[in-house]
């Protein structure tokens, strides 16, 4: 048995201990970097106060990843007869979802403390950190001691949590959040979810897929409100047609107890409505952990909603302090956090010049089928002012896609009318985020798109879906 309450990896230490670097947060760009810096011959202490490997191996993508896909099956299950197979009435056994999901969380945070405990020149301290000056750090042990350490640079990768919105009655009622929502052992009856974001999309299918009956509340006129109109109108008729409710242009504006559930006070341009269900998650963005850092003894800069300031090279106000991940704002993305790991790493041990300017930015939104994205949309490039051309095919034209049963979107590329050069697409379709990441490889390649509209792929694959987009132009 592993005891936490003394730094693993190291000796005792005393009061106060010198390291050359402090990570705080064992996150995807912590983790890395602390190892980096150690494997470079640096003593260095990585502070974690919970769960090793942050919020993607804890409570983001490993968990909702897993869970997603037992909502796959239970879809596809149903969905069987369409393919010639017939089987049975589909039932969701949460409790053994919740088992799976949590076996493979803790494979892989067993898998990053191993990694650590293995690196020669670091040290594990498991507690909260908090700043007493620009290079000093307290951290609270778990078992309520105290360690002083020193750093030479300092790097926090705390992440961000649910944010908590200010509505009438929030605080009398029991609800769900992006973490917690994954540890119900029972199926809700009738899930509400106030948000139309990433997350609430991403949940609300998933759930109604479990068997719930799910209504999402979104205060705007449409899902999505930084992608395309004509991929955001496709996406709202497929969780519609997944049997998904969506309410627009409505906002949450009270919340109670009723009928043994939640009860929601909902204005909306109809007028005011009472909508009841037995369980509520509230998915309205993430705030950044940055309240317990005592960030001021050390002069640091935030913004107004508490994230971290930082130059192009990852760096704060305060000469040697950096910070990764979400709690610097920005896009709020696992790869984000590797590569801003990359880019500390390249300058700090390397000797490197990286920057995060005019890097690029893919994502995947994991509902069914997959909104896969990068580089600028149609939206940007008009308003812009951009001379472009935009190709378009629906997944129904793709082979493949109609050969699998999973025909809806559709395949989306913004081009450079000049130069031919690819500027953005965006793939609303079965495993788009794969398909996108060839977009996204002849982007990084400056390749035009003539390039992969001549290219022989393989026979049936998705990636010849790309000979034909080029055909059709708006």
């Amino acid at each position: 048995m592993i005891d936490f309450s003394q730094p693993q990896g190291g000796r005792d230490l005393p009061n106060p201990e010198h390291y050359d670097g402090i990570v705080i947060g064992s996150g995807q760009g912590g983790t890395p970097l602390a190892k980096a810096l150690a494997k470079a011959g640096r003593k260095t202490a990585i502070i974690e106060r919970e769960h090793i490997g942050g919020t993607c191996i804890n409570v983001g993508c490993t968990p909702t990843k897993t869970m997603f896909n037992s909502a796959r099956v239970a879809y596809l299950s149903r969905r069987a007869a369409d393919f010639g197979v017939h089987s049975g009435p589909v039932t969701v056994n949460m409790g053994e979802v919740r088992a799976r999901k949590q076996g493979i969380v803790d494979s892989f945070r067993n898998s990053g403390l191993s990694g650590i405990e293995k690196t020669p020149n670091l040290d594990l301290f498991m507690g909260e950190a908090s700043f007493t000056g620009p290079t000093s750090i307290k951290v609270r042990m778990n078992d309520g001691s105290e360690r002083a350490l020193t750093g030479d640079k300092i790097f926090i990768n705390t992440g961000g949590r649910p944010s908590a919105p200010d509505i009438t009655g929030i605080k009398d009622v029991s609800y769900l959040d992006s973490s917690s929502v994954m540890e119900l052992d029972q199926l809700p009856e009738h899930l509400l979810v106030m948000g139309g974001g990433y997350i609430g999309l991403e949940f609300g299918q998933m759930f109604r897929r479990y068997g719930s009956k799910v209504t999402i509340v979104h205060r705007g006129d449409r899902l999505l409100s930084q992608e395309d109109p004509d991929i955001t109108d496709q996406i709202a008729a497929i969780l519609r047609e997944d049997g998904v409710t969506l309410l627009f242009n409505s906002e949450v504006t009270g919340v109670a107890r009723g009928d043994g559930g939640i009860r929601l006070s909902v204005h909306s341009s109809e007028g005011e409505q009472t909508i009841n269900g037995s369980h509520l998650l509230v998915a309205v963005g993430r705030s950044p952990n940055t309240e317990k850092l005592n960030l001021e003894a050390a002069g640091i800069d935030i913004d107004a909603k508490g994230f971290i300031k930082t130059n192009e090279r990852l760096e704060t106000n305060v000469p040697g302090v950096y910070a990764i991940g979400d709690v610097k704002g920005g896009p709020q993305f696992t790869h984000i956090s590797y590569d801003d790991f990359r880019i500390v790493r390249t300058n700090l041990i390397e000797g490197g010049s990286a920057t995060i300017e005019g890097r690029l930015v893919p994502y995947t939104v994991f509902i069914d089928p997959q909104l896969g994205r990068v580089g600028i949309s149609e939206t940007e490039a008009r308003k812009n002012g951009l001379e472009i051309r935009v190709a378009r095919m629906p997944m129904g034209w793709v082979a493949r896609a109609i050969e699998m049963s999973e025909t809806r979107g559709f395949i989306k590329c913004v081009v450079d009318a000049k130069s031919n050069q690819i500027l953005g697409c965006a793939v609303l379709g079965v495993e788009g985020g794969e398909l996108m990441a060839m977009f996204e490889i002849a982007m990084m390649g400056r390749l035009p798109y003539t390039v992969l509209r001549e290219a022989i792929f393989a026979h049936p694959t998705m990636a010849e879906s790309l000979n034909n987009l080029f055909l059709y132009w708006d």
